[in-house]
């Protein structure tokens, strides 16, 4: 087997979620990840530190994406303008690859309480993220913090529908269904009024 095939972090991501479900994150050691995937430890920590950095695997290009997206934006754009390009960029990203492994990260997340915290300050994080680059651009803090939990809350609901096995037979692209939360939140704010 050669030593450096090209797909072997996805390949250890993937063969980690699957222990995880199978057998749950804390009676899933490195070793088996590794054997799972068809590689060696030593593989496995070039791209890990550990076996928690499994689910932060993405989060890193993740929050680039957001944060280019938003930089990107127009000078006149609104917060949300810039939001939504942010969105845009980072769902643009996304693979089948992404999609398809939904349904082993939720599973392995819904059934730890590490896990489940992990993902919570991956949610901080992208929000930091942002709305750092919201106010890089001169919005107001508490605009920037705003536009960033509606921005964060569409990219949620939108992945959560491109997910959804009910649209296996046309998922389409993630960025429709960020565009579409993105716009059903917005409408949703005015109503608060």
């Amino acid at each position: 087997m050669p030593r450096w095939k090209p797909d072997a972090k996805q390949r250890l991501v993937v063969a980690a979620l699957s222990l995880f479900t199978e057998q749950g994150y804390d009676a899933t050691t490195v070793a088996e990840i590794a054997e799972r995937a068809g590689l060696t430890r030593s593989t496995f920590f070039r791209h890990f530190g550990d076996k928690r950095e499994i689910l932060a695997a993405g989060q890193t290009t993740l929050s680039r994406l957001l944060v280019e997206g938003i930089e990107g934006a127009p000078a006149g754009a609104t917060p949300l303008q810039a939001v939504a390009a942010g969105l845009e960029r980072a769902s643009g990203a996304m693979t089948s690859f992404n999609r398809e492994l939904s349904p082993l990260l939720r599973a392995a997340i819904e059934a730890n309480e590490e896990l489940q915290h992990r993902d919570a300050l991956k949610i901080i994080g992208l929000a930091a993220a942002m709305t750092e680059a919201l106010i890089q651009r001169g919005i107001a803090e508490a605009t920037a913090h705003v536009a960033t939990e509606i921005g964060v809350l569409a990219f949620k609901r939108g992945f959560a529908r491109w997910t959804d096995p009910a649209h296996d037979h046309d998922p389409g692209e993630l960025a429709t269904h960020t565009r579409a939360a993105l716009a059903e939140l917005t409408t949703a704010v005015t109503e608060l009024r």
